[in-house]
C-alpha cells in the first residue's frame, strides 16, 4: 500500500518532537554510560538513546503496523516474516552519542524511510539548538531556532578551496582508509573534526563542502541521503555506489568536487 510522502514526513516530525521531549532531560546531566563494545573499543549508549528509540518505534508500530524498522539500539522489527515490507524506517535515536555525553550540541536524532530499499524521506532533529533538517522528497528544508523554515541548497566549490569535515580520524582503519583520507584532506583548503550527523546537514545548507567517513551503519546515513540529494549534493560510497548500506561514505555539495575527490580516493587505495 502506497503511503503519501506528506503523511510520512508529518509522522516523522511528530516522532522527532516526541523523542526530543524524552531526550532533553538527559542532556548535560551526569547520566550512566554503558559500553556496547568489547575489548579496548568504546561504543557508548545511554538511557537517552534507548528511550528515544523506544518511543519512535512505538509510534511507527501504532501508525504503520505493516512497516519494518531498523534501529541502532534494538533488534530489527519485521512486520511480515515471509517478505520484507515495502517501507522500512531507519532510526538512530542519538547519532553522536560521544558528543551527547560530552555536552556538545553536534548530535541529532535521525529518522529515515526507505521505499523498497531507496531512501525517500529523511529528518535530523537537534532539540537543544531547536534546529531541524529534513526532506520530503520534493526538496530539502531547515527550520531555524526561531521556527522559520527555509530551503536548503548546497554550494559550488572546487576541491582546492573545499572545507572538509569528518567526525574523527579514528574512523579510518590503518592502511588504505587512512591513506585515502590523508590524500583527500591534503587536497582541500581546510578541515575540521567533529560533527557526526550535524556536519552532513551543514553540507546540505552550503556551509561545508565535503564529508568523508568510514565504518558507518545504515542507521547512521539513510536519513541524511534525501536531505543532501534534495539540496543539490551527492552522497555515495567510496566506489561511487549507493550509500544506504553505510560503510565508507563521501558526501559533497558539488558533483564536480565529488568526482574529483573520488579520483583521489581511488588513486590512494589502488
Amino acid at each position: 500500500m502506497t503511503v503519501p510522502n506528506i503523511q510520512l514526513i508529518a509522522a516523522a516530525h511528530e516522532m522527532a518532537d516526541a523523542s526530543a521531549r524524552v531526550i532533553m532531560p538527559y542532556f548535560r546531566s551526569r547520566l550512566p554510560i554503558e559500553n556496547k563494545a568489547t575489548g579496548d573499543r568504546f561504543d557508548p549508549v545511554t538511557a537517552a538513546d534507548k528511550v528515544s528509540e523506544e518511543i519512535i518505534r512505538s509510534e511507527i508500530k501504532a501508525r504503520f503496523p505493516d512497516h519494518d524498522i531498523l534501529g541502532e539500539e534494538f533488534a530489527t522489527h519485521t512486520s511480515n516474516s515471509k517478505a520484507p515490507a515495502r517501507y522500512r524506517w531507519v532510526i538512530d535515536p542519538i547519532d553522536g552519542t560521544r558528543a551527547f555525553i560530552l555536552g556538545l550540541p553536534t548530535w541529532g536524532t535521525l529518522i529515515g524511510i526507505e521505499d523498497e530499499g531507496q531512501p525517500i524521506i529523511g529528518l535530523m532533529n537537534q532539540p537543544f539548538t531547536h534546529e531541524r533538517y529534513w526532506s520530503d522528497g520534493s526538496g530539502a528544508f531547515y527550520r531555524d531556532p526561531d521556527g522559520t523554515t527555509k530551503p536548503l541548497k548546497t554550494r559550488n566549490s572546487s576541491l582546492a578551496t573545499a572545507q572538509l569535515s569528518t567526525t574523527a580520524p579514528e574512523l579510518f582503519s590503518a592502511g588504505a582508509e587512512q591513506k585515502a583520507f590523508a590524500k583527500v584532506k591534503s587536497s582541500v583548503r581546510a578541515h575540521r573534526y567533529g560533527g557526526d550527523c550535524y556536519a552532513y546537514c551543514l553540507l546540505a545548507a552550503g556551509h561545508i563542502d565535503i564529508v568523508i567517513e568510514a565504518g558507518l551503519n545504515s542507521y547512521d546515513i539513510v536519513a541524511l541521503i534525501p536531505i543532501i540529494e534534495q539540496a543539490g549534493g551527492i552522497i555515495t560510497n567510496w566506489d561511487g555506489g549507493p550509500a544506504a548500506q553505510g560503510g565508507r561514505i563521501l558526501a559533497c555539495g558539488d558533483p564536480i568536487v565529488h568526482a574529483q575527490a573520488l579520483e583521489v580516493i581511488t588513486a590512494a587505495i589502488n
